[in-house]
């Protein structure tokens, strides 16, 4: 049995609200889809914008744009909304680029 994992979580330049950049206190790896693996696709990525509330935790994410189409969205989507950030007192958006590969 292959185990195949995803590989991310490279915070792109900050389309942010507030001056700083949100410091990450807690990233969760997304899982590689069993469709990916199941179509032979090694490789993709999501780019997602994600809304932190002012407690630090994530409200709302929308995929941007996404390479191959619908096949990473729910397990970026999924991980994206478990991360968690330091606590500014405001909203603010950020956009992440998540890559995933394929290791078996």
């Amino acid at each position: 049995m292959f185990v195949r994992s995803a590989l991310a979580l490279a915070l792109l330049a900050a389309a942010s609200l507030a001056h700083a950049d949100a410091k990450v206190l807690k990233k969760v790896a997304p899982e590689y889809p069993a469709e990916a693996a199941r179509k032979n696709i090694t490789t993709g990525s999501v780019r997602a914008k994600i809304a932190i509330a002012g407690d630090g935790k994530v409200s709302n994410v929308e995929v941007v744009e996404a390479e191959p189409k619908r096949i990473f969205d729910r397990a970026a989507v999924d991980a994206l909304s478990q991360w968690k950030f330091e606590g500014t007192g405001a909203a603010q958006t950020h956009e992440v680029k998540l890559v995933f590969k394929s290791e078996d």
